[in-house]
């Protein structure tokens, strides 16, 4: 397979196998395994492929443009740590899709969660062969949405929300600071891209912004990792299905901290400040979390404290700076991978044949469980250091780095006096996990008889096992060459000389592990029996950070929210609007007071403009005279003022954006017709309180003149200014040669600033879509006596609405007939907007009111038994369709959304222009129809007054949704 490909492969196939997996019914359960364990064997097959490529140091590049202008490419890089990274996720990644077969109940929705599983797996696969930072921080944060979700994937238990949601906000916020720290880094180097970043040397140590960015980056790494002080969000996540922290605590979500600081480690890890506060964070994290994890009960509790602690370990190592501790943090990454896996999904198989992971009800199962006994302690083996398993090799490394001599007599004795209380804390937390489990007599507090699994769930557990022991055996034939990869990619020229034997003679390193295998013993054989009942560590329980982030947000949500409410806040739309048109004001303002004195004077004057506007002034003071009368009235006179805005554009040379205005203006004045009876009705005003009244309706004024007048200056100081030279001149020679169109305005959209409008589409969805979300539960119920007859009608007529008045009839006829006619219109404007005014935009807001009208003709019931619309349906395929125009020319090698412009030879017509852009612009309109009819159908539904006994708490997602989709 070329390297391209199987670069593209692994980047792209586990998104598009998530979204394939959730359109699969809930009971598809063997079809959901079968489709992800065969993505998740085609990334490991593409990862072993590729690493011959990378063996000896190098590294591989696939470059797609997306903003070449701006340094930024969508480029995936694998070099042998990104190599190693990516084997860990696809390797026991597949490993979990088989045991999630046998471990998830058929009552859960099963694709759903096998769509979450593939949908991390591609967003870990693209942090770790992102070739660029901003692409990093944009796999970063999706990294934390999807965990999000899969901690969370028993929404029905509140455990799973709360640990769900801590997840999301300390990771979330710690991948902002990393965005930041990321842009900074670019900013220095003067590159976002990964190589010119990873060859820039000391630039980042010697840059006067390195303690910011030192420190935002930590900020980012500390909180993925959990480090102390953010380790409690991990605990808490275990209320998610074992599989997901077997996956997530083993080789994915938090070792993404650790991935970033060895990434960076060659640029970042020259520095006293790097050392101080890396290293021993880490070796406050390591001996924290050791010692917390003795005094849990819960053996994923116990598995979730152990992780911290290990990853402690190896945020120790990166911090000491030297190569050699670099190394055997590299390594201790994937030994910890392989036990810790194979331990959580041993978990995972007691607790679902046992029915309980509480230690204090667990004793004796090796009778019962003899071969899931053996691997388990085979892995707690590992975990605790044992010699000939792979967890002691990595761990004597430690010992050796942290036993090494230094002039700084604290550094000295801190580094090995820690290293080795955290081994002894380690080696009584397995035989805790160990004996409490499987020793002693039988278990007399369980519901049911524990028996051994079904062969194809502990099969993953084996292999890891096996591989913990052919590593600890016989490492440099099992790890050597792939570890050598790893190292070399991050060392490069500096990579020193380390041996993998499993003996390297008498010496301190092996002091310190007799001292941590017989201390941690002892300790367990002394204290067992309290260990076994205990739940919580002593002398920590006022450290947790859980409580603190608890108190925070209870702060955050009730008290400061509420203050900020009572301050800010009110019942009243008025005072709101007021403090958002007075910060509009001031913006204007001083828009147009930067350039006041440099504004020229205006010269000329048309009366005929001058009457446009002034009958437009007069429409909105009229309409706001009358919206303390009759709201209709109010309405109307609004979209007189609008006409008029349309008729300046028109006047002014900008036929596109009259058309915009005028379309929006019609659609803006349905939408608000059909809102007008949920707006609450008039309090009666008090004679006391009619001056107040009077004074506020002059204050409103006077701010409205003054906004209008701060609009005008800043809108006549844009206009009036220097543009920058050959902007409008390259707009107007390329929109042709370049675009293929001579409607320069809709090129622009669509082809020079094409991204920018992909962006606004995209908004636009989302905003249709949240709308759609607040109105489909709300619906009033009233009885079918009191409904009026305009309200009959639309509902599409009750027992004996059937006689329509004929002055009904007529408008209904003739909204009718011009439903063809509006369509035609609107395929003419979409068609034509690439040389004449017109476009997507257009084109899909003349398309909606052709729906519309027939819903005001006719009545929901009667269109949508008649003409089935799918606004749901419009707004994803339009979305997909402008994406895929824009990944089909990075498929050609040319950046997102370039445009290519060709003369078609069509027979009996002739040379016809086609434009690539037309297939963006017809996605544009697909949204915009979708997007405006999900909207108005929506608040249409909620006009719709239905009988008292039809009230249900769901009911457009039971009645209208459905039709909808």
């Amino acid at each position: 397979m070329p390297i391209d490909a199987a670069l593209t492969t692994i980047w792209i196939l586990p998104f598009v196998a998530s979204l394939v997996v959730l359109t699969l019914p809930r009971e598809a359960r063997d079809g959901a395994a079968w489709l992800s364990g065969s993505v998740a064997a085609i990334c490991l097959a593409c990862t072993i492929l590729l690493f011959p490529a990378i063996a000896d140091g190098g590294d591989v590049t696939f470059t797609l443009g997306w903003m070449p202008e701006l340094g930024l490419n969508l480029t995936v890089r694998m070099d042998g740590l990104a190599w190693l990274f990516c084997f860990l996720i696809s390797f026991i990644g597949l490993l979990i899709v088989l045991y999630v077969r046998y471990y998830m109940s058929p009552k859960d929705p099963v694709p759903r969660f096998y769509s979450l599983l593939m949908a991390f797996m591609g967003a870990m696969l693209g942090l770790v062969t992102s070739g660029n930072l901003i692409q990093l921080a944009v796999f970063w944060e999706l990294t934390s949405l999807v965990s999000f979700l899969l901690i969370g994937y028993w929404h029905h238990r509140g455990d799973a929300r709360d640990g769900a949601r801590m997840a999301l906000i300390i990771t979330g916020g710690g991948g902002l600071a990393l965005f930041v720290a990321l842009i900074l880094i670019g900013h220095v180097v003067g590159s976002f891209e990964m190589d010119e970043v990873l060859k820039s040397g000391s630039m980042i140590v010697e840059s006067q912004l390195y303690p910011v960015i030192l420190i935002l980056f930590l900020l980012g790494a500390f909180t993925k990792s959990a480090q102390f002080p953010f380790q409690f969000w991990l605990p808490n996540a275990m209320a998610a299905p074992t599989p997901v922290s077997a996956y997530l605590h083993s080789a994915t979500m938090v070792k993404a901290g650790i991935f970033i600081m060895t990434r960076f480690w060659p640029v970042m890890s020259g520095s006293d400040l790097w050392f101080w506060i890396v290293t021993y964070t880490g070796l406050l994290t390591l001996i924290f979390g050791a010692y917390a994890a003795l005094f849990q009960r819960d053996l994923k509790g116990l598995l979730a404290y152990s992780t911290i602690s290990h990853l402690g370990l190896i945020t120790t190592l990166l911090g000491m700076g030297g190569p050699l501790a670099a190394v055997a943090a590299i390594f201790h990454i994937a030994n910890h991978a392989t036990f810790k896996a194979s331990l959580f999904m041993a978990v995972g198989i007691i607790d679902h044949e046992a029915g309980t992971r509480d230690i204090r009800k667990l004793s004796g199962l090796r009778r019962f469980m003899p071969v899931t006994a053996t691997f388990s302690i085979i892995a707690a083996g590992a975990m605790a250091g044992v010699p000939l398993l792979n967890g002691f090799l990595s761990k004597e490394m430690f010992f050796t780095e942290t036993a090494a001599y230094n002039a700084n007599m604290f550094i000295n004795y801190s580094l090995p006096i820690g290293a080795t209380i955290a081994g002894m804390l380690s080696v009584a937390y397995s035989l805790k996990f160990v004996h409490g489990v499987f020793f002693g007599p039988p278990p007399t507090e369980l519901e049911k008889v524990p028996h051994e699994p079904p062969a194809l769930m502990r099969r993953p557990i084996e292999l890891l096992v096996l591989i913990c022991l052919a590593v600890g055996i016989i490492p440099g034939v099992t790890i050597g060459p792939y570890l050598h990869a790893a190292v070399t990619s991050v060392l490069g020229p500096e990579t020193p000389y380390y041996s993998l034997s499993v003996w390297h003679g008498l010496g301190l390193p092996l002091v310190m592990s007799g001292i941590a295998l017989a201390g941690g013993v002892l300790l367990y054989v002394s204290y067992y029996r309290r260990l076994r009942n205990v739940d919580g560590a002593p002398f920590i329980s006022e450290l947790r950070g859980q409580r603190i982030f608890e108190r925070l947000l209870l702060n955050l949500t009730n008290r400061w929210a509420l203050r900020f409410i009572k301050i800010f806040g009110t019942q009243r739309l008025q005072p709101q609007v007021f403090l958002v048109v007075s910060i509009a004001l001031a913006a204007g303002v001083a828009a147009g007071w930067a350039r006041l004195g440099n504004l020229p004077l205006p010269t000329g004057f048309d009366p005929v403009l001058a009457g446009v506007w002034l009958l437009g002034g007069l429409s909105a003071i009229a309409a706001a005279y009358q919206a303390k009368f009759h709201r209709l009235a109010a309405l109307i006179l609004m979209g007189g003022a609008g006409l008029a805005t349309c008729l300046t554009f028109a006047w002014f040379s900008a036929p596109d954006l009259a058309l915009t205005q005028l379309l929006a203006e019609i659609a803006t004045t349905v939408l608000i017709l059909l809102g007008l009876r949920w707006l609450p009705k008039r309090l009666p005003v008090a004679e006391d309180e009619s001056w107040q009244l009077r004074l506020r309706r002059t204050r409103d004024a006077g701010l409205a003149l003054l906004v209008g007048l701060g609009a005008a200056l800043s809108s006549y100081a844009i206009m009036t200014r220097q543009a920058p030279e050959g902007i409008s001149d390259f707009f107007l020679e390329n929109a042709y040669s370049q675009g293929g169109g001579t409607n320069v305005v809709n090129v622009m959209l669509v082809d020079f600033r094409g991204f920018d409008t992909m962006g606004e589409i995209t908004v636009l969805g989302v905003v249709a879509l949240t709308v759609f979300a607040l109105l489909r539960r709300f619906r009033p119920a009233v009885d079918s006596a009191d409904r009026p007859e305009q309200q009959r009608l639309l509902d599409g007529g009750g027992e004996n609405d059937h006689v329509v008045d004929d002055f009904l009839r007529i408008p209904s006829l003739i909204m009718n007939w011009m439903f063809p006619y509006i369509v035609v219109i609107a395929v003419y404007m979409l068609l034509r907007g690439h040389d004449l005014p017109g476009g997507g935009f257009i084109a899909g807001i003349t398309m909606s009111l052709a729906f519309i009208l027939q819903y005001m003709a006719g009545g929901t019931r009667w269109v949508e038994e008649r003409l089935r619309i799918l606004p749901m349906a419009w707004v994803g395929w339009g979305l997909l369709l402008a994406l895929l125009t824009g990944l089909g020319a990075m498929m050609l090698g040319v950046p997102f959304l370039t445009s290519a412009f060709a003369y078609a030879d069509i027979p009996w017509i002739g040379k016809v222009p086609m434009a690539t852009a037309l297939l963006f612009d017809i996605g544009v309109f697909a949204l915009v129809v979708g997007a405006t009819m999900l909207i108005l159908i929506a608040l249409a539904h909620q006009s719709i007054r239905r009988p008292k006994a039809a009230a249900s708490p769901e009911p457009l997602a039971r009645q209208g949704a459905d039709r909808w989709n």
